[in-house]
C-alpha cells in the first residue's frame, strides 16, 4: 500500500484545538478551502451544498480551530441503516470526494477530531479520493495514533498529463498530430462551419447546461447505457453541476470547450481548473461526426488554450486509459475508497470483514 505523503510544512507544535459541530454546513468551509492546497480549493461549501441538493442528505460539520481560527472543516452526512451510525463525507465523484484542511495542519489536529468523531459514529467513509490527498494522509496517520481500523478498498487508477514536462521536452503537440488535426477539421467543415468556443464564470448560464445535455443525450452514453453516469442531463447529475455553478468562485473554475456545427451543439470537453491545474472530467460528442474525431479535435484545442492560460498539468482521472495514454498522459494516484472504523468492537468486526470490503472495489489495474 502507498506510504502516506505529508505535507512538507505542518506544524509540529501542540496548540489548543476547539472542536464543534454544527447543522448543516458551516461557513468556516470556505475560509478552510482557501488556505487548503491548491488543487482541493473547489472544496466550497457550494460545492458540499451542491451534492445535498443534487443527491440529498442532511449535513453537519465538524470545524477544527486553533487560535481562533478554523483549519479543518468535515462535512459529514449519514448513510446505511441507522444502527450502523455510519457517516460519509458528501460531495461529487469528480473529481473526488475530500474535505478542507488548510496546509499547514498536522496529524496531532486529525487525533483531536477522531476523539470527537468517536462517540458520534461507527465509522467515517471518505473517498473515492486520491492516495496522495492531504486530509487523507493525515486521516491515517492520526488513525494508527488513536487505534482506528483504516480499511481501503481499489477503485482505479488516475492519470495526469504534464504540459510543462512536454514542453520542456520539445515541441508540443507534436508536428504531426497538428497536421491530422488539420486534415479532420477540414473534412469535419462538409458538414457545415465549424464553430470553437469556451465556456467559464458568467457564461454558466442554464442554455448552457442544456447544449452540454443535448450532445450527452445523442451520444453513446445515451445508446449503451441507462444515462445515469451522464453529467449534465436531468437524469443524470445535471442538478449538481447546475448547483455548484451559484457559486461564482465554483463558476469561474467550470471550464467547457465547445464545438458546434452550423451553430448546433456537437461536442464538449468539460473541466474544473484550479490554479495551474486542469481536472478533466467528462468529453462527449454526436455520433454523426466520429468519423472525424471532433473529441479529439477538440480536447487538443482544449489543452492548447489551457497551455497559453498558464496551466501545467492535466489530472485526467480513471477510465479509459487508451486516448489519454497516446496524448502523453502517464499512471498516477491510485484512487480508493476509505472507511475508518473506530477503536473497540467496532474495529474488531472490521478487521475480520476487511477482505470483504477489499473485495468490493474494482481491483488493481494490471
Amino acid at each position: 500500500m502507498t506510504k502516506p505523503m505529508l505535507p512538507a510544512d505542518f506544524d509540529r507544535s501542540s496548540p489548543t484545538y476547539l472542536i464543534e459541530t454544527v447543522d448543516g454546513l458551516a461557513s468556516a468551509i470556505d475560509t478552510v478551502a482557501g488556505g487548503a492546497r491548491e488543487t482541493h480549493r473547489f472544496l466550497r461549501y457550494g460545492w458540499f451544498a451542491a451534492a445535498l441538493a443534487a443527491y440529498g442528505g442532511q449535513a453537519r460539520t465538524v470545524i477544527v480551530s486553533r487560535a481562533g481560527a478554523p483549519v479543518i472543516t468535515l462535512p459529514i452526512t449519514r448513510f446505511g441503516p441507522a444502527l450502523l451510525r455510519l457517516a460519509a463525507v458528501p460531495g461529487c465523484y469528480w473529481p473526488f470526494r475530500s474535505f478542507p484542511v488548510r496546509q499547514d495542519v498536522g496529524p496531532e489536529a486529525f487525533e483531536h477530531l477522531l476523539d470527537v468523531l468517536a462517540p458520534m459514529m461507527t465509522a467515517l467513509r471518505i473517498g473515492p479520493v486520491y492516495d496522495d490527498d492531504p486530509a487523507l494522509c493525515l486521516l491515517r496517520i492520526a488513525a494508527q495514533a488513536r487505534g482506528w481500523t483504516a480499511m481501503p478498498r481499489d477503485v482505479a487508477e488516475s492519470f495526469v498529463l504534464d504540459m510543462d514536462g512536454a514542453r520542456a521536452e520539445g515541441a508540443w503537440p507534436r508536428g504531426s498530430t497538428l497536421k491530422k488535426n488539420r486534415f479532420h477539421e477540414k473534412h469535419l467543415a462538409a458538414h457545415g462551419v465549424p464553430g470553437w468556443d469556451f465556456v467559464a464564470g458568467e457564461g454558466w448560464t442554464g442554455q448552457a447546461f442544456d447544449e452540454l445535455a443535448t450532445i450527452e443525450r445523442a451520444s453513446w452514453i445515451a445508446e449503451r447505457t441507462d444515462g445515469s453516469d451522464a453529467k449534465f442531463t436531468d437524469d443524470g447529475h445535471g442538478g449538481f453541476w447546475r448547483a455548484a455553478a451559484q457559486d461564482p468562485v465554483l463558476a469561474q473554475m467550470m471550464w467547457a470547450a465547445v464545438l458546434r456545427i452550423d451553430g448546433a451543439p456537437a461536442a464538449f470537453s468539460f473541466d474544473l481548473n484550479v490554479g495551474t491545474l486542469k481536472y478533466a472530467i467528462a468529453n462527449s460528442y454526436v455520433p454523426i461526426f466520429a468519423k472525424h474525431s471532433p473529441g479529439k479535435l477538440l480536447y487538443y484545442r482544449n489543452l492548447v488554450r489551457a497551455i497559453d492560460d498558464g496551466m501545467k498539468r492535466v489530472d485526467w482521472g480513471a477510465g479509459d486509459s487508451g486516448y489519454k495514454r497516446t496524448i502523453g498522459a502517464e499512471a498516477g494516484p491510485m484512487i480508493r475508497d476509505w472507511l475508518f472504523v473506530r477503536p473497540g468492537v467496532a474495529s474488531a468486526i472490521a478487521r475480520v470483514l476487511r477482505g470483504r470490503w477489499a473485495k468490493s472495489g474494482q481491483g488493481r489495474p494490471s
